[in-house]
């Protein structure tokens, strides 16, 4: 069978959709903050004492989050509070509990998120339809799943995976392919995987 005969032949079965599951990232593909990072440091940490600018904020938070994060393989464990109380507090120059605290939970909510496109549901809903599986594929905390469902979003997936709980970073990784096929195949054993990772 040549490469047009397949073309016809899977298109005759699949119509014109071309991949069975499509992998999402959570951050920068489906979800954005809704304020800069910075920005939200600094309103917080006034209270706090924070005195940096926000390009000042900006600038620390680049160099620390550059750095090489020594306690383990993941940044984010688990709830990823330590990596992220060491960010927080190398971009402010604040190290109060409370003043981390306050932001940690900020971004657990979706006052702090937006959907990058406000049509991303009807998209989403009509690959469902059509019998595409979807599943994001993320670098995130354990705070992902419930801010999904914060955003009243997260039915429309099949499946997520997320970093923190896998035990490897699953973006730039060699075994994203094999974790794309396992969630895949995990959620649907008779799907022959061909994934479009966005």
């Amino acid at each position: 069978m040549g490469a047009r005969e397949y073309y016809d032949y899977r298109r005759a079965i699949y119509g014109d959709i071309t991949h069975k599951a499509i992998l999402v990232d959570a951050a920068g593909t489906l979800l954005a903050p809704t304020e800069p990072m910075a920005q939200v440091y600094r309103t917080i940490g006034q209270k706090y004492g924070v005195e940096y600018s926000e390009d000042e904020i900006l600038m620390r938070y680049r160099r620390a989050y550059a750095q090489p994060w020594g306690r383990s393989r993941l940044r984010y464990v688990n709830d990823g509070r330590p990596f992220w109380q060491h960010i927080v507090s190398s971009s402010t120059g604040c190290s109060d509990l409370q003043y981390f605290e306050e932001v940690y939970q900020y971004y657990t909510t979706e006052k702090a998120w937006h959907l990058c496109d406000p049509d991303a549901g009807r998209v989403f809903q009509a690959l469902r339809r059509a019998g595409v599986k979807t599943a994001v594929v993320s670098n995130f905390d354990t705070r992902l799943r419930p801010l999904l469902q914060a955003l009243k979003c997260d039915q429309w997936f099949d499946a997520v995976a997320v970093s923190a709980e896998v035990g490897f970073h699953l973006k730039n990784h060699p075994k994203i392919s094999t974790c794309s096929s396992l969630l895949v195949k995990r959620h649907w054993p008779c799907f022959n995987c061909t994934c479009m990772v966005l």
